[in-house]
C-alpha cells in the first residue's frame, strides 16, 4: 500500500511501468480541486509533490479561504506596512493565529477549518459599575484565560457590566457569550483550587444578558448562575467550571455600513448581596461553528 501511493506521487517512469502518476497532474487542475478543500487538508497534500506544493501556494485558492471583505478587516486590524507583501497564504496564516487590538483587550481570529471571523472581548474592555472600589471588584491574573486576566466580583449589590464594538464583520449569523466562573481561582500545591467564601445571591434572582447592533437588532436572556436550589445529581457542575451564557443572535448581511454591537450583563435587583464570580471575556461566532479555548 505504502509503496504504491510512493509510485502514484512520482511522474511517469520506468519504475511505474511509464504509466501517470500524481505528478502528472497540472498544477492549475490541482488548485481546483483545492478550491473544495479546507486549509488543513491542502497543507497536509501539499507534502506529496511540487505540483501539489505549488497549487497549495496558489493566491486563488487560499483567497477562497479568507472572508469576503478580508482586505477591510486588515485595513482595520493592522498597518499597511505589516502585509503589503503578502500571499494570500500568508495573509490566511496571520490572520489564523489572531490579531489583538484595542490596546491588547479585544482579539480576532480566523477558524483554522472554515476560514470564518470569531472574536473574544476581555473584561478589560468593559465598563463596570464600581470597578474602581477595591472593596466590590479585583482584577487577578490566571492563565486560564486568554487575556491572563480576569474581573472578579467579591461583593456588589448592583451588578453591570457592559461593553461595545465597533467592526466589519463578514456575512454570517453570530452567536454572543459571556464566560463567567463562581468561585475564585487559584492554585495550592500546583493544583487547581477554587475559593467560594464570597459566592452568593446568584441563587436569589436571575441575571439578565442583552445585545443590540447598529441596524435594530435586539436579545434579552436571563438565567441563574447558581443552581444551589436545584436537585441535581452531579453536584453543582455551575460552580468551580467555566460556564458560557448565551445572550443570544444577531445577523450580518454586509460589512459595509460596519457593524456595532452593544452588550450587557446586570443583575441589579438591590434587595440582597452578590458575589464570588469572575468574569472573563464576551466571545462572538458563528452560531454553527464549535469553537474551541486558544
Amino acid at each position: 500500500m505504502g509503496a504504491s501511493l510512493s509510485n502514484l506521487t512520482e511522474n511517469g517512469s520506468p519504475n511505474n511501468g511509464g504509466r501517470p502518476g500524481l505528478g502528472d497532474i497540472p498544477e492549475n487542475c490541482v488548485a481546483c480541486v483545492f478550491m473544495y478543500l479546507n486549509p488543513p487538508e491542502i497543507c497536509n497534500l501539499a507534502r506529496l509533490n511540487r505540483a501539489f506544493r505549488g497549487a497549495a501556494s496558489s493566491d486563488a485558492v487560499w483567497e477562497s479561504k479568507l472572508p469576503p471583505n478580508y482586505q477591510q478587516l486588515l485595513d482595520h486590524l493592522l498597518p499597511p506596512l505589516n502585509y503589503h507583501d503578502f500571499s494570500k497564504k500568508d495573509i490566511f496564516a496571520l490572520l489564523a493565529r489572531s490579531v489583538s487590538f484595542d490596546d491588547g483587550n479585544k482579539e480576532v481570529w480566523l477558524d483554522r477549518i472554515s476560514g470564518r471571523i470569531c472574536m473574544s472581548i476581555s473584561s478589560k474592555a468593559m465598563l463596570i459599575t464600581n470597578m474602581e472600589d477595591r472593596r466590590h471588584w479585583t482584577w487577578f491574573p490566571t492563565e486560564e484565560s486568554r487575556f491572563h486576566v480576569v474581573a472578579y466580583c467579591q461583593q456588589e449589590w448592583w451588578f453591570e457590566l457592559s461593553g461595545t464594538v465597533k467592526f466589519p464583520f463578514p456575512p454570517d449569523i453570530y452567536t454572543l457569550t459571556f464566560r463567567v466562573h463562581l468561585g475564585k481561582i487559584s492554585k495550592r500545591l500546583g493544583r487547581r483550587a477554587c475559593n467560594f467564601e464570597h459566592t452568593q445571591g446568584w441563587d436569589l434572582g436571575p441575571v439578565r444578558y442583552e445585545l443590540s447592533t447598529s441596524d435594530g437588532q435586539h436579545a434579552v436572556s436571563e438565567c441563574f448562575l447558581d443552581d444551589m436550589g436545584q436537585d441535581n445529581p452531579n453536584g453543582n457542575i455551575r460552580r468551580g467550571n467555566w460556564i458560557e451564557y448565551k445572550v443570544g443572535e444577531f445577523i450580518v448581511s454586509t460589512s459595509d455600513p460596519v457593524t456595532e454591537v452593544k452588550f450587557s450583563m446586570k443583575q441589579i435587583d438591590c434587595t440582597h448581596s452578590k458575589g464570588g464570580l469572575c468574569v472573563d471575556s464576551v466571545s462572538i461566532t458563528p452560531c454553527d461553528l464549535k469553537v474551541h479555548q486558544r
